[in-house]
């Protein structure tokens, strides 16, 4: 059976959540997570699929993005004020629970919840984006950067470099990327190049460049449809340009209170519901299969599986049929009487 993809607006005195959704209404919950700089649309390979196998998939566009509430100040979007944001898009969903599933600073999120709130989290899935009970910063990713690739006088933060770019020249990036969003767009949502494993990813270096493109404009590429289509293109522009960057940046911008939030996890910040970790082999920021990025995941989650994936950081657009297959294959395996409930 097929289903629409339809949109929804969850509107609370505090906050408007703009989602997707597909299945049936009463169908086990799904709940998709988009990363940056992207959109309930990431999820597009996801929903119809997920719905077709019996659940209800709803994705909602992140705070900042998109049709939900953009803010003028940097603190309103830390990750305490994102993840009430979902508690309260699972409640005006009539629900008490879901399995929560993440990309990027989605994957930041939907980790919170799960630590946060393990009550409303049946099982928790990431994309490329591994747990972090310290809290997902720069100060707590140093010490599993991989010397290896980034020796410390040449690249002290590693491939993190770049989130301290957003805390030393915020304006400069947003004005970068404002600058023409289209080409962004373009150059961001590139399919994964193994050639470039074990080399320094290019967000070791913006700093020390003066901004993302060495401080210049956006380069124009041609588009990579192995990612996105024209008309994904389009939409991503669109949007983005409609809400700007500053949203989207400034969770970036929230390291100290992001840091202090998890210190209040439940649990110590131990999961013990199950927990899938995607591995984007060539992810070369978020590199996890070579270094010790996901080591601390290991030790934090007590029902972990781990699937790697022949993609790039896009992986849910670059490889939507081996990430349903490993998605459908865990909840098959780990949350049988979820599936049908």
């Amino acid at each position: 059976m097929t289903f629409p993809v339809t949109e929804h607006t969850v509107k609370t005195a505090r906050h408007t959540t703009g989602y997707l959704a597909c299945g049936a209404k009463d169908a086990p919950l799904l709940i998709f997570v988009h990363g940056w700089p992207e959109l309930s649309r990431s999820w597009r390979h996801q929903l119809p699929a997920f719905a077709a196998l019996g659940f209800r998939c709803v994705a909602p566009d992140m705070r900042g993005y998109g049709r939900s509430s953009t803010y003028t100040r940097y603190e309103d979007f830390a990750q305490e004020d994102i993840v009430a944001d979902m508690m309260e898009l699972l409640s005006a969903l009539g629900r008490d629970k879901a399995v929560w599933i993440g990309h990027d600073w989605g994957s930041s999120v939907v980790w919170n919840i799960a630590a946060h709130h393990p009550d409303k989290t049946v099982g928790v899935a990431s994309l490329c984006v591994p747990y972090l009970s310290g809290g997902s910063t720069v100060d707590q990713r140093l010490a599993l950067v991989d010397r290896s690739v980034y020796p410390e006088d040449l690249y002290p933060v590693g491939q993190w470099d770049y989130h301290l770019f957003y805390e030393e020249s915020f304006d400069k990036a947003q004005a970068d990327f404002e600058a023409n969003i289209h080409n962004l767009v373009k150059v961001l949502f590139r399919k994964g190049d193994p050639a470039k494993v074990g080399k320094p990813a290019a967000t070791a270096g913006v700093r020390k460049a003066g901004g993302w493109f060495g401080g210049g404009a956006c380069p124009d590429v041609p588009r990579d449809g192995d990612v996105i289509t024209e008309q994904d293109l389009e939409a991503y522009t669109a949007a983005l340009e409609h809400n700007g960057f500053f949203g989207p940046n400034a969770w970036y911008m929230n390291r100290k209170a992001n840091g202090d939030y998890a210190k209040r996890a439940q649990n110590g910040g131990k999961l013990t519901m199950p927990v899938l970790f995607l591995h984007g082999d060539y992810d070369t920021t978020c590199e996890t299969v070579r270094s010790k990025f996901a080591d601390p995941m290991r030790r934090d989650c007590s029902d972990l599986t781990e699937v790697i994936v022949k993609s790039g950081h896009w992986m849910a657009q670059e490889r939507p049929v081996e990430v349903n297959a490993a998605l459908a294959l865990w909840l098959a395996t780990k949350l049988p009487h979820y599936w049908q409930s």
